[in-house]
């Protein structure tokens, strides 16, 4: 299994890295990085060193801001790519002052010329930050990201298609929605939100599903991931995820399975189960998912 394939089961997923890159949109395109401060090797570990990591940097425009999955992509105006992963508890603050106090576990802190830096905090320390030579946008894509599968929300297709690759695999539904390899962003939490939608178990495998069935699970990934987005993603209790300027999401509101063991379904009044398969919680409503 590649390096980056189990971060699908943390936090943040594709909702909340997607808020993450249109705040950064109005906030960091156009500045010119001024000085780069690593303080955890680890989060710089595809280079040799921080000083490596610090020479890409420095003196570079940040030109555009992008997303392949779980993945942030800032553009560089020497053509390369600064690509930022959260991992399970990563975040990006953004801070108007080097004065404001720093969190704790600050990893890396890009300061710009025209004021402000933007500062990487993540306790758990899956999350990464690197410089690749490739561009964000266009061809060739970042090498380092060729793995991933397609982006629920920016490569649109038919549903046809979307039952040919579901077709061509046997093996659990949710196991494939969080296969990065196969669809790029889908974590635990919103694998269960999206099979609630669609009316279908966690294990029915994927090659089994009729072409109704495969309509509706494309159309709730769709609408569920959006509507996610549009209401700045989920925070849940202990409130690690929060959007560029420090504040929490507004969809955990809005969730119909996910951490809602022993409450009653949304949907039939029946009580959403807890289950454990593949070393991971899923939520479910029995009656209503088959």
């Amino acid at each position: 299994m590649r390096w980056g394939m189990r971060e699908a089961e943390g936090m943040p997923e594709l909702p909340e890295v997607e808020t993450i890159r249109r705040d950064l949109q109005g906030e960091v395109v156009g500045r010119k990085i001024k000085a780069v401060e690593v303080r955890n090797g680890r989060t710089v570990r595809r280079h040799p060193s921080a000083k490596h990591f610090r020479a890409r940097l420095e003196g570079r425009t940040v030109t555009s801001i992008g997303r392949s999955g779980k993945y942030l992509l800032l553009g560089l105006d020497d053509g390369g790519t600064l690509v930022v992963h959260l991992g399970m508890s990563g975040q990006l603050q953004r801070a108007k002052s080097a004065k404001e106090p720093k969190a704790p576990h600050t990893h890396a802190v890009i300061s710009f010329t025209q004021g402000g830096q933007l500062r990487f905090v993540d306790p758990r320390t899956f999350g990464e930050l690197f410089v690749s030579a490739a561009p964000a946008e266009g061809e060739p894509a970042v090498p380092e990201l060729a793995h991933l599968g397609f982006d629920p929300l920016e490569d649109v297709m038919s549903w046809e298609k979307f039952w040919v690759l579901l077709a061509s695999h046997k093996a659990g539904l949710k196991a494939l929605l969080m296969d990065q390899e196969f669809v790029a962003g889908i974590g635990n939490m919103y694998a269960d939100e999206i099979l609630f939608a669609a009316g279908l178990r966690y294990d029915r495998l994927s090659s089994s599903l009729s072409s109704q069935e495969v309509r509706r699970l494309y159309r709730a990934m769709v609408e569920t991931l959006a509507e996610a987005v549009k209401r700045r993603g989920s925070s849940l209790a202990d409130e690690q995820y929060r959007d560029l300027f420090g504040e929490v999401g507004d969809y955990q509101g809005q969730h119909q399975a996910y951490d809602r063991e022993g409450q009653a379904c949304r949907r039939c009044r029946s009580t959403i189960v807890r289950v454990k398969s593949g070393g991971r919680s899923t939520y479910l409503c029995e009656h209503c998912q088959v």
